[in-house]
């Protein structure tokens, strides 16, 4: 893919979409108290998209599917 080709992707779309979902909530609610469930929460969210643009970075297939799982 390359050059930022993940944009593209619909899987990276809606994982970007659900940590700012995430980060919405937990804004919002209860859990604003609990910092340690907050920042977990946040940061799984935000590993999604991010795995998912680092893995288009890489320079072969097989490289980039690790960062995939």
């Amino acid at each position: 893919m390359g050059k930022h080709g993940f944009r593209e992707l619909k899987v990276w779309q809606r994982s970007k979409t659900l940590a700012v979902d995430i980060y919405k909530i937990t804004n919002q609610s209860k859990l604003f108290k609990d910092y340690s469930l907050r920042d977990q929460m946040r940061r799984a969210s935000v590993s999604i998209p991010s795995n998912i643009a680092e893995g288009d970075e890489r320079n072969t297939d097989k490289d980039a599917v690790r960062f995939f799982f």
